[in-house]
């Protein structure tokens, strides 16, 4: 039987292939609408801007991608860093992700805060005022950040198209319903549209233990 598939749906199925093989969790969905589904599980990870990078790295040092991501020009590098919690616990290799950015900012699960012993907001990206701060450690010096650890509010990236398709606009919210044993069903996720973006859902890794999101897992995304 012949398939004709586009070019998006190719690539996924060649991403969604090496992430099995990697051992990442990504649950790949049919082209239902203009583009394919993907729900990625993000593990605690950092966003750093270029000065704190010369703070932690040494002056002139610029990041180095380790492993591209699903979304076009987003990168795990290979620079990671020591974030030290109020308890004086440490989470060691706190991976970066590049590009840089105009802030600093740290993504922890609720697990990793507990044990850390910070006390942390869910809040979406970039939105950092008033949140707790903590120290970060690279082999070059310590940054002290005042603010900007959170744990991410679970969210979806999409363009205008996939947007239109499911009628909902930026900044808006939709359910993501996930099939399997459990059946569990995220109420808020938050929309970002943008025609840079690939329709793909980020939850982090409580959340995606919660709900069993493994490869063979369905899920749908609901306005």
């Amino acid at each position: 039987m012949n398939q004709n598939f586009n070019r998006s749906q190719i690539e996924l199925l060649v991403r969604s292939s090496l992430k099995r093989q990697a051992g990442v969790t990504v649950a790949p969905q049919a082209a239902v609408g203009p583009n394919p589904l993907v729900v990625n599980s993000s593990a605690r990870h950092c966003h750093l801007s270029q000065e704190a990078v010369e703070i932690l790295f040494g002056k002139g040092h610029q990041l180095t991608p380790k492993k591209w991501l699903y979304m076009d020009g987003q990168y795990a590098a290979e620079e990671s860093v020591t974030l030290i919690g109020p308890r004086s616990r440490v989470i060691s290799n706190l991976r970066i992700l590049g590009p840089c950015r105009d802030f600093n900012q740290v993504e922890l699960a609720y697990t990793d805060a507990i044990s850390l012993g910070f006390k942390i907001p869910v809040r979406n990206s970039g939105d950092i005022a008033g949140t707790p701060g903590g120290m970060l450690m690279g082999p070059a010096g310590y940054l002290k950040m005042e603010e900007g650890i959170i744990r991410a509010a679970p969210h979806v990236h999409m363009t205008p198209e996939d947007a239109a398709y499911y009628g909902v606009e930026n900044k808006s919210f939709m359910k993501l319903r996930v099939g399997g044993d459990l059946g569990v069903t995220f109420d808020n996720i938050y929309v970002r549209v943008d025609p840079s973006f690939k329709l793909e859902v980020h939850i982090d890794t409580d959340e995606a233990n919660a709900c069993g999101l493994g490869p063979d897992v369905p899920c749908e995304l609901i306005k």
